[in-house]
């Protein structure tokens, strides 16, 4: 995937001719950046080109699953960081506080108990995340999560923490923990384990004679320079394990992420084993990402630059999943937070670890700072926004164009889906939406969007302006029927949270307001994304013919084709070859006949062209 600026649509909508209903919605129908009046619960959905499916999120104790229209389809009275597990069941904390909680719940489809877990050490904090895993050497479930583990003053100094830098009363460090189906520790990491000093020779950790930090990018200072020691002190908040590699991802809200080998560091029967072996060399990082100020190969931000800083305030770190596109590279929320920005924004940024500094995957994590960097000019001086550095292993960013129309101080998320669009939840207010990733020919756009109504004082249909966290989404997550946590299931829609009846603007509302153009004499020429994405077997493509297509202006109609080429460019179908007038047209594609994998399906019409790719599993 090329690396793309990609761009927020903001949508205002003009609204002439219509009902007085749709005319109330759509007069509400505000920038989340600036309306001061905000209509909750859904507010755009393009069906043709997001993703359809059901939206799952917690929020003030109670987890709901939604359809793209908003209506609830199931509900359970835990709402945290909640996510479905493939057997359907929801796993969640037990305190609706991501910060901090006791353990861990398991409830069926119907709310019912299956499983619970809590912390009984009275060392170890569990926060913000975990995930269930299938332990291939144990061949069972277990969970990882994160814990803060307390640290003694005595074991930071004789670790060669600097004695000036602090009183080190209340020092905590995060550690990883796994835990079977059983409640047992089967395993453990502790970033204590992993740090580096160049304080004290004569105290462990040290550097060695003629090394630096710069030296021990796989390890952690533990004198780093503007963050001493303190209660949680990294203030991890998310989780990933890749199966297939082994490893585990790990994000710090200070604004790096860390990656670590667990498979090869997990002895199966042997707890104390695995914990001691995590705990050596084999347990140091694999890859790290975000701020390589802190192992002192790059430049921190300044008041006029975010030097070598990637991301920061950084939340929900994971592996794009198999089979999706962009599979294997690293996905994180960049809520734009210690980068020192003039106006600050948030990100989603996808990254390639493998990528080299010619943005080849070398197959092998390469270091950030010797892959190297390119200067991301903004495009509009009215944004307020400096140049800055950015990774050449980042492969895809979004942003909103209003600095503040994409921007969670804290908290959020974002999943990359099988055609791939990008959902989002920004946490701070509650505001979930659907993007397209966009190509080289289109930028990113809004395809569905939707505002949480659950508040700190009640469910509201309508939100005036509020601080952060009013209406906070911690997370959110996409799921289809034929996921295997839906498959089977009867999803019958019952009701919105508020109760009210669906309002949303849909893209045909926002060209008939502009008074220019219809759907039946098109100003421009439009290939929209087949759908369903993926499909099996059949699939609907829509396009829109203007008159412009054609040399001659004085003519309105002329050749048009629509191919399907498989990945090496050979013509696999030929579903339209004829003269056509300007217009839209919509046709749909039976693929019966062909072999699943990715096609790509271009639209010529006079002088003009266009191409999308299409994705067929059987």
């Amino acid at each position: 995937m090329e690396t793309n600026l990609c761009l927020l649509t903001i949508l205002t909508v003009f609204c002439a001719g219509v009902s007085t209903a749709q005319n109330d919605q759509r007069q509400a129908y505000k920038s989340t950046s600036e309306g001061m009046t905000t209509i909750t619960e859904a507010r755009y959905w393009d069906a043709p080109n997001a993703y359809n499916g059901y939206t799952l999120f917690g929020a003030a104790g109670r987890t709901y699953l939604l359809d793209m229209e908003g209506y609830i389809v199931n509900q359970w009275n835990l709402g945290t960081n909640p996510r479905l597990l493939d057997n359907g069941d929801l796993l969640d904390a037990t305190k609706s506080d991501p910060s901090g909680f006791g353990g861990f719940r398991e409830l069926d489809w119907n709310g019912n108990t299956v499983w619970e877990y809590a912390e009984k050490r009275s060392n170890y904090f569990p926060h913000h995340d975990w995930i269930r895993i299938y332990n291939k050497k144990l061949k069972a479930y277990t969970t990882l999560y994160i814990a803060n583990k307390n640290i003694s003053k005595d074991s930071v100094l004789a670790a060669g923490a600097n004695p000036a830098s602090g009183a080190y009363t209340d020092v905590q460090m995060d550690a990883i923990v796994e835990v079977d189906m059983s409640g047992n520790i089967v395993w453990e990491w502790w970033f204590f384990n992993h740090i580096i000093q160049d304080f004290d020779a004569s105290k462990p950790n040290y550097v060695g004679a003629g090394k630096t930090i710069a030296n021990y990018p796989n390890r952690i200072n533990i004198n780093m320079a503007g963050n001493a020691l303190q209660k949680d002190w990294l203030h991890c908040n998310s989780i990933d394990y890749n199966d297939s590699l082994g490893h585990i991802v790990v994000n710090s809200v200070q604004g790096e992420f860390y990656i670590i080998d667990h498979d090869n560091t997990f002895l199966a029967g042997n707890p104390s084993g695995s914990i001691a072996l995590a705990a050596t060399s084999a347990g140091d990082f694999l890859y790290r990402f975000g701020d390589p100020a802190r192992y002192n190969q790059g430049s921190s931000p300044t008041t006029s630059s975010s030097g070598n800083k990637q991301i920061g305030g950084s939340h929900h770190v994971h592996w794009v999943a198999p089979g999706l596109p962009g599979a294997g590279n690293i996905q994180i929320f960049n809520n734009g937070e210690y980068l020192m920005e003039r106006v600050s924004q948030s990100y989603i940024f996808e990254v390639n670890p493998y990528y080299n500094s010619s943005k080849v995957n070398t197959g092998v994590y390469v270091n950030p700072p010797t892959a190297g960097y390119y200067t991301w000019i903004f495009p509009n001086k009215d944004a307020m926004k400096a140049n800055k550095l950015i990774s050449n292993q980042v492969v895809w960013m979004y942003n909103s164009k209003n600095d503040q129309g994409f921007y969670s101080t804290i908290g959020g998320s974002e999943q990359r889906l099988p055609n791939g669009n990008v959902l989002i939840c920004s946490d701070t207010q509650g505001h979930l939406f659907e993007v397209t990733s966009g190509d080289t020919a289109n930028l990113p756009r809004v395809v569905w969007e939707y505002i949480n109504p659950v508040t700190t004082d009640g469910i509201k249909q309508i939100i005036l302006d509020q601080y952060p966290m009013y209406n906070s989404v911690f997370r959110a997550y996409r799921y289809t029927a034929d996921h295997p946590a839906l498959k089977g299931r009867t999803l019958v829609k019952t009701r919105t949270i508020t109760g009210k009846i669906p309002q949303y603007v849909k893209p045909a509302d926002l060209l008939s307001a502009s008074g220019s153009q219809t759907m039946d004499t098109p100003q421009t020429f439009v290939l929209l994304q087949n759908y369903p994405n993926p499909f099996n077997p059949s699939t609907t493509i829509q396009y829109q013919i203007p008159a412009s297509a054609f040399i001659d202006k004085g003519v309105q109609e002329g050749f048009v084709s629509l191919k399907v080429y498989d990945m090496l460019g050979r013509e696999t179908a030929v579903l339209v070859a004829e003269k056509k007038s300007a217009g839209t047209y919509t046709l749909v594609w039976d693929a019966s006949k062909f072999p699943s994998g990715m096609y790509i399906y271009s639209l010529q019409a006079g002088t003009l062209s266009m191409s999308k790719k299409l994705i067929l599993v059987k």
